[in-house]
């Protein structure tokens, strides 16, 4: 996961991060939990997946290179594969074509290359081609750093008291370095959107392939305890310091009146030793202009929303899937390592057990969540171009 997610978001989000589920935050378990259905397994991390046509799904397994086509029988096939052992992620369909992420990452340094690419489909499902390039992110990331202008660190605290922090730790103070892992992609309006989580913005990505900046997503605040100095080796100077963290975007939708909904991860350390602080925020694709809808998530990777508006999450290390209320934050389902997640016309695809045990194999699940037998959730059908 550090590969997927921490190696993206530079210095500050290559902390900390729990290898187990964590214990369930906010809301109360929905009084009849739903029908959750094995379509397929044996899969290598498992962190996105899209929706196709005739029952047809797309997975990415991610640290494979790899993406694969699953279909309603839970039968996989390689669609395809990276050349380098670049990172395959993000996968969205819309209209016979899937888009992809692609990034190459470098154990010492981080993602060094990525890129948006691009799948046809024929009426059978079959590609057409070769993938091709849409679009080279990290070119663009290099020219402009969306938020090379923003502080994260301690924003507030005397120099004196930092330059009593250990060199080699957390950094104290920086500004937002060139850094780019296209996470997650959806389309719309002939459009794709995309979620940076090195690059902590949201971008779109014309269909000639010019790439703009749609919003940089805001640091994430938290006030450093006597625990989480101790912890981090930081001096007691900058206890009750408030500390700015990256967003770190791990998916984007599209959601109604065309707003974008997008996860966010805390951008460090990913059990709740700092509370749970992965949110999901609403962006107008035109103005750029940034909301939140919720926080107290724990390890948001995903999300779905539906025709209606309802907005399901993927709490990768909370072990569950939530659903966004105006009352709070609802436990739909207690699960394993959920990743990936989408809406299909009315219940819940969704990726598992998306990361091995230490010394275990591989075995990521896509499921379905069949959501007519829970209360209190949405209904609303349709497929939401994901």
């Amino acid at each position: 996961m550090r590969r997927a997610l921490t190696a993206a978001a530079a210095a500050a989000t290559a902390l900390l991060l729990a290898a187990s589920p964590a214990a369930a935050h906010g809301g109360k378990p929905a009084p009849k939990p739903p029908t959750v259905t094995e379509i397929a397994s044996g899969l290598v991390t498992p962190l996105s997946a899209a929706v196709g046509a005739k029952g047809t799904s797309y997975v990415t397994q991610n640290f494979a290179g790899l993406l694969t086509e699953v279909d309603k029988r839970g039968d996989a096939t390689v669609l395809y594969a990276s050349a380098n052992g670049e990172e395959v992620g993000g996968v969205s369909y819309r209209d016979r074509r899937l888009t992809f992420t692609e990034t190459l990452i470098d154990d010492e340094t981080g993602p060094v290359a990525s890129s948006i690419k691009t799948l046809r489909l024929d009426k059978k499902g079959n590609p057409t081609g070769p993938a091709r390039t849409l679009a080279d992110v990290r070119a663009y990331e290099d020219a402009n750093n969306p938020d090379g202008d923003v502080t994260y660190g301690f924003r507030d605290v005397d120099q004196a008291c930092l330059d009593q922090a250990p060199p080699d730790g957390i950094p104290v103070r920086y500004e937002g370095i060139q850094d780019s892992h296209p996470y997650a992609t959806t389309r719309g309006w002939g459009t794709t959107f995309v979620a940076d989580a090195g690059m902590n913005a949201i971008l779109s990505v014309s269909d000639r392939g010019r790439v703009r900046t749609v919003a940089v997503l805001p640091a994430q605040p938290a006030v450093v305890t006597a625990d989480a100095a101790a912890m981090f080796g930081l001096p007691d100077c900058v206890v009750g310091e408030t500390y700015w963290f990256e967003p770190v975007p791990t998916d984007v939708e599209v959601g109604p009146w065309g707003q974008l909904y997008v996860t966010t991860l805390p951008g460090g350390p990913e059990d709740d030793s700092l509370g749970a602080r992965a949110a999901v925020y609403r962006v107008n694709p035109w103005s750029g202009s940034v909301r939140m809808v919720a926080g107290d998530l724990l390890s948001a990777t995903n999300l779905a929303v539906s025709p209606s508006g309802d907005v399901y999450v993927a709490e990768l290390f909370g072990g569950k899937i939530t659903q966004v209320t105006r009352h709070g934050n609802r436990t739909v389902v207690e699960t394993a390592l959920p990743a990936g997640l989408e809406w299909d016309h009315g219940d819940l695809l969704a990726t598992t057990n998306a990361l091995p045990g230490e010394g275990a194999p591989p075995d990521g699940h896509l499921v379905r969540v069949d959501l007519s037998r829970s209360h209190g959730h949405g209904h609303g059908h349709g497929h939401h171009g994901r």
